[in-house]
């Protein structure tokens, strides 16, 4: 409660000094109050500020007995404005700010706080929700001079497409990608007196800025942005067939391995690629088998990997284009590729976590020599150990039988057109 004595009222809200604005202060289901605090909640209602609670009867303290209970009582009369509380949630005014009130909210309290819905219902009524959408979608919300910031995230495992409703009007929305620094302008979206709807899409887990700026339309106005916040892409083709993987035979890995399909390492029946942790580069050759024509209307052409357990790395013919870790899994491959499509070379180094290792290690003869305040021997003198392990660990997180974790590249791989 001391913190309030730092807050105040702006348009409405309550503010409190690092910037955080509230629209309602919900009492807990108290009978007592300090005078103190009294005086500060009533203030802060008079300037503007919106309460939901009861009022009190009495102080908690001693300080001031009994005088301090007279004083609550009386305060509370005067910006409640009653004796008795109505059974039903009944609205008054104090000053230029309004009390919600009533017995309700005692008598179906959750805790020590007025059930959620029934603040719920109440804040839908001062004001509109900050952000609406039928979606899996979760947000964050600030302000800088003239700009609004929203960070929204998909939540869930699958692809989400749905309008979602800012609070916020007389600005324009970009997108500003964290994963890959894309800014864009985005051309569609309508505004209400209170709102703007955008319909967004999102891939798995997949999260991003929505930017409100009064300059957006204006910088983007001479730009050739696309009619739709999210263009259409079609696959032109996939790459398919054998792929030539080369593993880190330091690692356990086959110096040089082909896969007829792309599989999980963790499946394979060789052990060396089954237990592999670390990075294996996979490299295909390929002609570009559509006609030139396909490529003319395209934007941006995108590589998809599909799926990817759990990094990679992508090179196409000599030109590093950079690193996928998450949802979408592609990568633009715009001017990668050779003129006339012919003799194009594709490298993905992919890299997964180190846990099937461990757990290759566990069919090994265990480490030897471990104790609290020293390391085993073959690990100070970084030779091989006898026994073929490669790993070793502080603590034995995994036994033999522990489950292996999906590895490598999956699939499957497309190439794209915007």
């Amino acid at each position: 409660p001391s913190l309030l004595y730092k807050a105040s009222v702006k348009d409405g809200k309550i503010v409190f000094p690092g910037g955080t604005s509230y629209h309602l202060l919900a009492l807990p289901t108290f009978d007592t109050m300090t005078p103190e605090l009294l005086k500060k909640i009533a203030s802060l209602v008079e300037l503007g500020a919106t309460l939901v609670g009861l009022p009190p009867k009495q102080s908690p303290s001693l300080v001031n007995y009994p005088a301090c209970d007279a004083e609550v009582r009386e305060l509370a009369q005067k910006v409640w404005g009653k004796n008795e509380t109505p059974t039903k949630l009944t609205t008054t005014t104090y000053g230029k700010g309004r009390i919600f009130y009533g017995k309700e909210l005692s008598t179906q309290a959750d805790n020590l706080y007025p059930r959620y819905e029934l603040t719920a219902g109440i804040l839908n009524q001062t004001t509109v929700p900050d952000l609406e959408t039928s979606g899996e979608i979760r947000y964050t919300h600030r302000h800088t001079p003239g700009t609004d910031i929203y960070f929204v995230a998909n939540r869930s495992d699958k692809k989400v497409s749905t309008e979602v409703k800012f609070r916020v009007t007389k600005k324009h929305p970009e997108l500003w990608n964290p994963v890959t620094g894309e800014k864009k302008f985005l051309p569609e979206y309508k505004q209400t007196s209170v709102q703007t709807i955008l319909p967004l899409q999102f891939d798995i887990h997949e999260s991003y800025f929505i930017v409100f700026r009064d300059t957006a339309a204006a910088e983007n106005k001479s730009s050739t942005a696309p009619a739709k916040n999210f263009p259409d892409t079609q696959t032109l083709f996939a790459l398919e067939g054998s792929w030539d993987v080369s593993f880190d035979p330091k690692w356990g890995g086959p110096e040089k391995a082909v896969f007829n399909t792309l599989t999980d390492w963790s499946k394979n029946e060789k052990k060396g690629i089954k237990f592999y942790s670390g990075t294996a580069i996979y490299k295909k050759c390929f002609d570009v088998p559509v006609a030139a024509e396909n490529f003319a209307a395209a934007k941006k052409l995108y590589l998809d990997l599909g799926t990817v357990k759990n990094i990679a790395r992508v090179s196409l013919n000599g030109k590093v284009l950079g690193t996928v870790w998450t949802h979408p899994w592609r990568i633009e491959i715009s001017g990668a590729l050779n003129p006339g499509g012919k003799d194009n070379t594709l490298e993905i180094e992919v890299t997964n976590l180190w846990t099937n290792r461990l757990i290759g290690d566990e069919h090994k003869p265990p480490y030897t020599g471990v104790n609290s305040k020293t390391w085993v021997k073959w690990i100070e003198s970084g030779a091989p150990h006898k026994t073929g392990r490669y790993t070793y660990a502080t603590a034995r997180h995994y036994g033999a039988n522990s489950p292996l974790l999906p590895s490598g590249l999956l699939g499957p791989v497309k190439v794209l057109a915007e």
